[in-house]
């Protein structure tokens, strides 16, 4: 038996003369089986993190550390060592951090994430040869024993690791074996357990049974806006400062300012495209729409063009150019809507009629969810006849609006769409656009959701909409936090121009500053369609939509309407800007809070240097008041201990004592309380 850094090999004696091919044959099989099963002699498992076997990446954000996590062990005494082996797509070679024994076998690495890029991870460990030696001879030189040959078998370490060696690191171990032959006694056996021949040996020492995870994981890198964003959302066409004509391009560049004062860096458009004209819908879904009714943005497609034109309405490609431009120079994004479907005016149809389905009469079917029927869109079969070529035309759209410079893509019910689909678009997009971003319109099953994830899309709609009461919300959000956010990262939005819960409908102002807050503190990434600033919330009779939604009319808007909150949602966002703890989703900690109206919870960064402490009235309709703890034990503090605290609306600075306090809050003037403590001084 010889041994090798990867273990023994096994080596079967010669079947001598006459053995037949089929016993030959056997052995050589055998002998395979068993090198690959005395291969890797150091169990490694339990990997973390992995999810579904390697199948998917995990999503992290550049800047984060990775924490690769590991159960390593072997038979024996041995001294282990391990490592993660990571590589980001394109380089060659692999790099490797350290990993180290926290207990019971469980290892951790930290890989530092820098690059916006695919990154694969892996864990590899090994008997460390010097610091079993090592372990072994400082038991006998405390016992008093002669520890003759053990410096002997120290030395004929080092000279091994020397001979596999080159350059610079075989110079440094010559000297230290050097060091052996001319020290003796005392001095010897002290150089022997000192810092510098166990340095040297653990960067160049041999891994005896260099052992390797069974599977190469994976990390996708998104930008930092992936996961810390404020989203702002708005139809160009109702943007007009002349409530006499519809709003432009142009219009909505001259609202930069406002929207770049509130604190917003994304800012979204529904579909920009030409509408059909072919059964256009008229106000509140009607189906007798007037001669200047605009029609559904969504029902995509004209003679004008289709998915890669602009509504000429609203503008010019000239002007949307001059608009990403000027949001770039006050540094907002602008996000497109991305939405897989046609009107049947799309020039598709003409052009590739078999990307469609046809009735057996020879009409072309529309989109339906009964008893809803959508007689002015129509859907295409990702399949059959139009497979792969409406993939690539697909494809083809992406591609064009990310080379007019938008990277952030909001996806609509992209759970209805195969999902191959968007595992191959996604892929596609990022090779050419690393940094573009995709956000899952889906309000459906959480298996779906969690699906579309784990298929590249970088954030998702949620069940915060409709999640209200105390019980809803802690439940929700302990759920999004300690499930799925190794891959899945949540985009908080209180309403949307499709929903209109009943919770602002009938909570009014104080509804909507709770449930802005709500969203703004819970999670890193939320989103305001822009008639939330002036708290508009009247509903269509009998269903949760707006009356009058500008999905199907052109509306006008007075930002400074009376009630409006803009500045209460600029100071929000300017507290989520100036806190780094509210720019992470995992970080959250619910509190007590002695009051079923009143949700408590704090974040902090893992420094605790930035430590925000929250309280929100989630009656809208009344004053509550309540005790509630206040971290302390975070910060290493006594129950009794006092600590600096800022009010982050007012500025205020004044000091708690004792972890239990009292707050009152009025909806009709603010509903939530955000402070940032700190220890004194």
């Amino acid at each position: 038996m010889t041994f090798t850094a990867a273990g023994p090999r096994l080596r079967h004696p010669d079947t001598g003369t006459g053995t037949s091919p089929d016993v030959r044959s056997h052995a050589r099989s055998s002998d395979h089986r068993m090198d690959a099963l005395a291969a890797d002699r150091i169990t490694i498992e339990d990997v973390y993190p992995e999810l579904d076997g390697g199948r998917f990446p995990v999503k992290r954000v550049v800047g984060d550390t990775l924490d690769v996590w590991a159960d390593i062990y072997t038979d024996g005494t041995f001294v282990l060592g391990a490592a993660v082996l990571f590589r980001a797509e394109g380089d060659e070679a692999w790099a490797e951090v350290p990993m180290t024994l926290v207990d019971n076998d469980r290892w951790v690495g930290h890989v530092p994430l820098t690059r916006n890029t695919l990154v694969t991870y892996t864990v590899t460990a090994w008997r460390d040869v010097w610091e079993s030696w090592r372990a072994d001879f400082t038991k006998k030189v405390n016992a008093g024993l002669d520890v003759g040959l053990e410096v002997i078998e120290g030395r004929r370490f080092i000279e091994q690791a020397a001979r596999q060696n080159h350059g610079d690191a075989r110079m440094r171990l010559e000297a230290i074996v050097e060091r052996f032959h001319t020290l003796q006694g005392a001095d010897l056996i002290a150089y022997a357990l000192s810092d510098e021949p166990r340095a040297a040996m653990a960067a160049h020492g041999e891994r005896a049974y260099l052992s390797r995870y069974t599977r190469d994981l994976q990390v996708w890198v998104d930008r930092q806006r992936a996961r810390f964003s404020t989203w702002f959302e708005i139809f160009p066409r109702s943007a007009s400062p002349d409530p006499g004509r519809p709003g432009t391009l142009r219009d909505v560049t001259g609202l930069l300012p406002m929207v770049r004062d509130m604190g917003f860096d994304v800012l979204y458009f529904p579909p920009i495209h030409p509408i059909g004209r072919s059964f256009r819908k008229g106000p509140n879904n009607s189906l007798n729409p007037g001669p200047a009714d605009p029609g559904v943005p969504y029902a995509i497609g004209a003679e004008e063009g289709g998915h890669d034109a602009i509504d000429p309405m609203i503008g010019t490609l000239e002007d949307f150019r001059a608009l990403v431009a000027e949001a770039g120079r006050q540094g907002i994004e602008i996000a497109l809507d991305f939405a897989v479907q046609c009107s049947p005016d799309h020039p598709w149809i003409k052009e590739h009629p078999e990307w469609f389905y046809w009735r057996p009469d020879g009409t072309i079917r529309y989109a339906e969810n009964p008893p809803k029927k959508y007689q002015d869109i129509v859907n295409v079969s990702f399949y059959r006849e139009s497979y792969p070529d409406l993939w690539f035309a697909l494809r083809g759209v992406v591609l064009f609006w990310c080379r007019e410079g938008v990277r952030i893509f909001r996806v609509d019910n992209p759970h209805t769409k195969p999902f191959p689909f968007w595992e191959w678009l996604i892929a596609e997009v990022r090779r050419d656009f690393p940094d573009a971003i995709f956000l899952a319109e889906a309000f459906t099953r959480p298996k779906l959701m969690q699906r579309l994830a784990k298929l590249g899309f970088s954030q998702s709609y949620s069940y915060f909409t409709w999640r209200n009461t105390k019980e809803e919300l802690s439940g929700y959000l302990w759920e999004l936090t300690h499930g799925p956010s190794d891959f899945m990262q949540p985009n908080f939005f209180p309403t949307t121009p499709d929903i209109l819960p009943p919770a602002l409908s009938r909570g009014g102002r104080g509804a909507h500053m709770a449930r802005a807050v709500l969203a703004g503190t819970l999670s890193p990434s939320y989103g305001l369609y822009a008639p939330y600033l002036l708290c508009e919330a009247e509903p269509y009779p009998g269903k949760e939509e707006f009356n009058h939604s500008e999905k199907y009319e052109i509306r006008h808007w007075n930002w400074d309407r009376p009630g409006n909150i803009r500045g209460y949602i600029a100071r929000l966002n300017a507290i989520r800007h100036q806190n780094p703890a509210l720019q992470s989703f995992t970080n959250l900690l619910f509190l007590n809070a002695w009051n079923d109206w009143m949700l408590a919870y704090a974040k902090m960064t893992p420094d605790r240097n930035n430590v925000v402490v929250a309280v929100v009235n989630l009656d809208p309709h009344n004053a509550q008041e309540c005790r509630f703890e206040v971290p302390l034990w975070e910060l290493g503090l006594s129950d009794d201990a006092s600590v600096a605290v800022e009010d982050l609306w007012s500025g205020h600075r004044f000091v708690w004592t004792g972890k239990v306090q009292h707050v009152w809050l009025d909806p009709y003037s603010n509903p939530a309380g955000l402070w940032r403590m700190a220890r004194m001084g």
